[in-house]
């Protein structure tokens, strides 16, 4: 019987969007192989200790009345001493060590700052492990918005006029951006720079200044950068990218849309808790021709920031053609998300695709 691949899951982390991780972590841990994939579960606590988790799917479910956290318990997972050696060990709370192995492969499942943005990238880069998703950079640009609309705005991609305000621009001066503000018009998207989930989203749809402040208010909580953004009149679509293998082009999946029934934005409690008010739609229903020219934005966008193993890459469809909204080089993998129900839709079922992320990873 030939060995199984070692796969450490990398999840929690120091982020807003912690639970979610915690909850995509799940999902994988529960679908993942184990007749071809032994796992090493390696939380992150909200402080950024790396420990030893609980291979348990069932308690990262998500929960609304006790969501899914990554606790200290002692043990402190020790990385490769240098790019000679794979090998993963855990400094038990009595401070014994123990040996837990060669990795083959690291699947980091983190949404949000330290994480998803090239830090933990960059980490598994120095001590020499192979990983799922995207380099470096490129996760640093799709995390950060205003970034993100920069380079796919260079690469002749179209996305929403925004502004981007820092923390001590508000400071010194909030009625001056409240000014330059107006001339988006309305309604007004208002994001955080570098989060995800919809965390700190607000919409703004007077010209009451005390609206758009509280919205500002709101985004700095969580960056010290904020997006101003026009709003988009569009249906809101999305589709998923897989890298190419051996060096091929990348795959796109079928389309989902995101159709709005009773609420005014796909929020956080829409994405996760399963609220009321949205409906999730997949396959979208869209021309032949409209399908095409968004799977080729997407694979544009994807290459752009430079990409690798996967995004989803989400539009607005207007009457003038495809807006991209963002690129999230690691989305949502719940069940109920709408990257897997997309590559669902287009023929690989959520357990395969977790296989080809860590053949691509492999590759």
């Amino acid at each position: 019987m030939p060995s199984k691949t070692t796969v450490a899951v990398l999840f929690g982390g120091r982020s807003s969007e912690h639970s979610i991780s915690c909850a995509t972590a799940g999902g994988v841990l529960e679908a993942i192989d184990r007749s071809r994939f032994d796992v090493i579960p390696v939380g992150i606590t909200a402080e950024g200790a790396f420990v030893l988790e609980d291979d348990e799917p069932a308690k990262f479910r998500l929960d609304p009345s006790a969501m899914p956290v990554v606790s200290d318990n002692g043990t402190r997972i020790l990385w490769p001493a240098s790019t000679a050696s794979r090998s993963l060990s855990v400094q038990r709370a009595d401070g014994t060590v123990e040996v837990l192995g060669d990795v083959d492969v690291v699947f980091p499942i983190l949404h949000g700052p330290f994480g998803e943005d090239g830090t933990v990238q960059g980490l598994l880069e120095l001590v020499g492990l192979p990983y799922v998703g995207s380099g470096v950079l490129a996760s640093a640009l799709g995390m950060d918005k205003h970034f993100t609309k920069t380079v796919l705005q260079a690469a002749g991609i179209a996305v929403a006029p925004w502004q981007t305000v820092t923390a001590q621009q508000w400071a010194a001066s909030a009625s001056s951006v409240l000014a330059d503000a107006s001339s988006l018009g309305l309604p007004l998207f208002v994001k955080p720079a570098r989060a995800g989930s919809s965390v700190g989203v607000s919409k703004v749809s007077t010209s009451s200044p005390s609206e758009l402040s509280a919205a500002i208010e709101t985004a700095l909580r969580e960056d010290s950068r904020v997006l101003i953004e026009s709003a988009v009149v569009g249906r809101e679509v999305e589709c998923g990218v897989l890298g190419g293998r051996a060096d091929g082009a990348p795959r796109v999946s079928l389309a989902g849309e995101i159709v709005m029934t009773g609420r005014e934005f796909y929020d956080f409690d829409a994405k996760y808790l399963d609220a009321p008010g949205v409906e999730l739609v997949c396959p979208a229903v869209l021309t032949p021709a409209e399908l095409s020219s968004m799977q080729e934005l997407a694979a544009r966008a994807f290459t752009a920031i430079d990409g690798a193993g996967l995004a989803r890459v989400d539009f607005f469809l207007t009457d003038e053609g495809f807006v991209v909204n963002e690129v999230n080089t690691m989305p949502g993998f719940t069940p109920i998300s709408m990257f897997p129900k997309c590559w669902i839709a287009s023929g690989l079922s959520y357990p395969e695709l977790i296989d080809e992320l860590i053949a691509l990873a492999l590759e």
